[in-house]
């Protein structure tokens, strides 16, 4: 055996001991069912693992099998996937439940050319699914192995999520047999060991492999994101009539598709936020506002932008002409609707108003 050979061999087993010992016992590493590792990695796809958990379980009940999960509609698919975020993936899951039950009897087909053909199956997804389900061969590539590969060679430039050049590594050191174990190793080895900040290098079973390690630029390897995140205000018409409030639908492609909300939009350059609703009210439901009254103020971060939501109680003019994406529906069945999570604190703040006006107690 070479000594690259031997060094290959003693990576993987250092590696492997070290995640039999150390991995978190979590309930999709504990299943060799597709469907449910599957859905495990489309809710973990930028998201924490801690976050993810309750939204599995509870997806787990729902919609245990690919099955009862074709025959879900779609609303109540958004509706349990409410607050994870990206709403596409949700809707990607529902889309490719229905193709596998009618084009593959309800099975995850194990075949890569079949799974990258499904909605929602880029490279890392099906990587992933043939690799953890399957036991195949296949190079999974997370931010976290990212990082470890990239201290490990000790590659100082940028490099994008779709960087090829990482590949080499994992081809020459990942087994033909118990891949998905390695290819999980090594993302475990990044969530807990070798973090972006302070990396817990005296706790790593393979230092004496790490370029960037035996050079001291662990800490500066590889170099940090600068997030630019966008600043958004906007204002919410909260419409009232016999005891239910207006909410509609929007669209079905975009930014937040199919989810329901409280009429508004954005705040305008030189607009003032009442002169902003009144835009917004009359642009979207073709009447005026007669009265209004400020609520609340809520302050949510997305992904790529920050948007704090200015709520304000409205009286009209004349009464908005009802169409399928606009609904009047009571506080408390407002709850079985998906919303963005900056409504779903409005909604919070409502239903505590509520709670006070009938004890009293405001």
């Amino acid at each position: 055996m070479s000594n690259q050979n031997q060094r290959i061999t003693e990576f993987r087993g250092r590696l492997l001991r070290w995640y039999r010992n150390h991995h978190r016992k979590l309930p999709w590493r504990e299943t060799q069912d597709p469907y449910k590792i599957w859905v495990s990695e489309i809710m973990l796809q930028q998201t924490t693992v801690q976050a993810v958990l309750p939204y599995y379980r509870k997806w787990e009940k729902l919609f245990p099998d690919i099955e009862s999960l074709s025959r879900a509609p779609l609303q109540k698919v958004l509706k349990v996937w409410q607050g994870l975020g990206y709403y596409q993936r949700a809707k990607n899951l529902h889309k490719a439940s229905r193709i596998i039950k009618d084009k593959f009897k309800g099975q995850i087909p194990p075949a890569y050319h079949e799974l990258k053909k499904l909605p929602g199956f880029g490279p890392y997804t099906t990587a992933a699914i043939m690799s953890f389900a399957f036991d195949k061969p296949y190079p999974v590539v997370d931010a976290n192995v990212r990082r470890v590969i990239i201290r490990l060679r000790r590659i100082r430039q940028k490099t994008s999520p779709n960087d090829k050049s990482l590949l080499p590594f994992l081809e020459t050191h990942l087994p033909l047999k118990k891949s998905g174990h390695f290819n999980q190793a090594l993302m475990e080895l990044g969530a807990l060991v070798c973090r972006p900040k302070n990396p817990r290098c005296l706790l790593c079973p393979v230092t004496e492999f790490c370029q960037a390690y035996q050079a001291g630029e662990q800490e500066v390897i590889p170099p940090p994101k600068k997030r630019n995140y966008q600043k958004i205000e906007a204002v919410i018409g909260i419409i009232k009539k016999s005891g239910q409030i207006l909410i509609q639908k929007r669209p079905s492609s975009g930014l937040l598709a199919d989810l329901w909300e409280f009429p508004g939009g954005k705040r305008a350059a030189g607009e003032s936020l009442e002169q902003a609703l009144d835009r917004e009210i009359k642009e979207e439901l073709s009447v005026e506002v007669a009265k209004k009254n400020f609520l609340t103020r809520v302050h949510h971060a997305y992904t790529q932008f920050q948007v704090d939501l200015y709520a304000y109680e409205c009286r009209l003019k004349n009464e908005p002409h009802l169409n399928r994406r606009l609904r009047w529906v009571t506080l408390k069945a407002i709850r079985r609707y998906p919303v963005p999570s900056g409504s779903a604190k409005i909604i919070n703040f409502l239903e505590e108003r509520e709670k006070n006006k009938i004890s009293g107690t405001e």
